[in-house]
């Protein structure tokens, strides 16, 4: 494959948008915790696309690992960000985390309403707090909330620590006071908007399915870096973030199992940060697989793209568990757009996403998973084949030019309400 952009790929939907302009006039303010813009790739889409309707769109955002300016104007979006405690863990620090984001949240949405203004805010979760900002500007401002469901809180907080109890009930309670709070909602996938409507209470008319969609002009296929393979025959690729919730410890095992026990010559190349990296390089090392492994970090875009341009095979470890059985994960999407074939295990979603582009282990069977990745690396002309199928669903039905009118479709009926 030579180097090449996905700059020629046609966007007929952000054409069109750019030139009726449909959201011209409308002020929105978008607020996200967990990532910082523009590396939050979804929301960035999502502001890229206001922008091109028409709309004047302020974020509210913390800090991240280079992206420390407080405030920044890039592509017309006004991005405003904020200091937050770093890996909050335990009851304490994640009051802190939460204290402090709800704190300078407010308080940059009092200094966007006195500068630009808004008509209507976007609280992207997690956490379900968001809504706590919204209300006195719904109650007092005659403002408009639009819910973006990015995480089913209540399941990731029982499939981080494995139970239920006061805290998981308070979760309930926050989505359910989101939901209330919500004008409309903005949900990832069909499970999501099954959850809108039932735990949340609301009408099928106010849902709308946004995918987390890649952005075909935005990614750059490029020809297989060996640097990557450390000498080795056999490259597989992950990327996403290392949390414990992410099945990256099952994917050691995976790993263990294909070098050792089935004797494979290959390289994993695991791709991304998070809390979890220091804990997974350990056992990395206790499995015996230091030089089988190798830990980027979070990387910049040109050394994603050249992992996954080079990568024989693309895993997505994540648990089987009600979280991850309803929720969409952007890397099966990145990996269909990079036309690689794809291990992982059978959930809902994941199924949903890449149909015949993936194989499906066993609910959480590292070893079934093992078998899996072998039976691919065996067989160049199934992984072609297979990478050609997710290519062309991403092409034709997910990426993100196929999200962008009913993106404007959702901020046309909240102006209704």
């Amino acid at each position: 494959m030579n180097a090449a952009s996905g700059s020629d790929f046609a966007t007929p939907r952000m054409d069109a948008v750019r030139a009726a302009r449909p959201l011209a006039g409308r002020r929105i303010l978008i607020i996200v915790e967990n990532l910082p813009l523009p590396f939050d790739r979804r929301v960035w889409h999502e502001c890229r696309t206001l922008t091109a309707a028409g709309a004047e769109v302020s974020v509210i955002c913390p800090t991240g690992k280079g992206y420390e300016a407080e405030y920044e104007f890039l592509d017309g979006v006004h991005i405003h960000r904020h200091p937050l405690p770093l890996d909050a863990k335990g009851a304490a620090g994640y009051l802190l985390e939460y204290g402090a984001a709800l704190w300078h949240e407010m308080r940059l949405a009092l200094k966007v309403a006195r500068t630009r203004g808004f008509d209507t805010i976007q609280g992207c979760n997690p956490p379900d707090l968001i809504f706590l900002v919204a209300w006195p500007f719904k109650l007092f401002g005659r403002k408009r909330y639009i819910f973006d469901h990015h995480d089913i809180n209540p399941e990731l907080y029982e499939a981080k620590f494995g139970r239920r109890g006061f805290f998981w009930k308070l979760m309930v309670l926050f989505e359910r006071l989101n939901f209330r709070t919500a004008d409309v909602v903005i949900s990832t996938n069909r499970s999501y908007r099954e959850i809108a409507m039932t735990r949340g209470g609301k009408a099928g008319e106010d849902i709308f399915v946004v995918r987390s969609g890649p952005d075909l002009t935005r990614l750059t296929r490029m020809a297989p870096d060996p640097k990557w393979r450390n000498g080795r025959k056999h490259l597989v690729g992950y990327v996403g973030v290392m949390g414990d919730q992410e099945g990256l410890d099952l994917l050691l095992q995976s790993a263990r199992d294909l070098v050792f026990d089935r004797g494979y010559d290959a390289q994993f190349v695991l791709v991304g940060g998070g809390p979890a990296l220091d804990d997974l390089e350990r056992l990395a090392a206790d499995l015996g697989l230091q030089k089988h492994v190798t830990f980027t970090g979070r990387a910049p875009d040109a050394d994603l793209f050249s992992v996954l341009s080079s990568s024989d095979v693309c895993v997505n470890p994540d648990r089987v568990n009600p979280m991850n059985d309803k929720s969409t994960m952007n890397k099966i999407l990145e990996y269909m757009a990079f036309a690689k074939p794809i291990v992982q295990f059978d959930v809902t979603e994941g199924r949903y996403s890449a149909e015949n582009a993936s194989l499906y282990a066993r609910a959480n069977d590292t070893g079934h998973m093992a078998e899996l990745i072998a039976g691919l690396l065996d067989d160049p002309a199934r992984r072609a084949e297979m990478g050609r199928i997710g290519r062309a669903r991403v092409e034709t039905e997910l990426s993100w030019d196929h999200q962008v009118d009913t993106l404007i479709a959702a901020y046309t009926r909240v102006a209704e309400k």
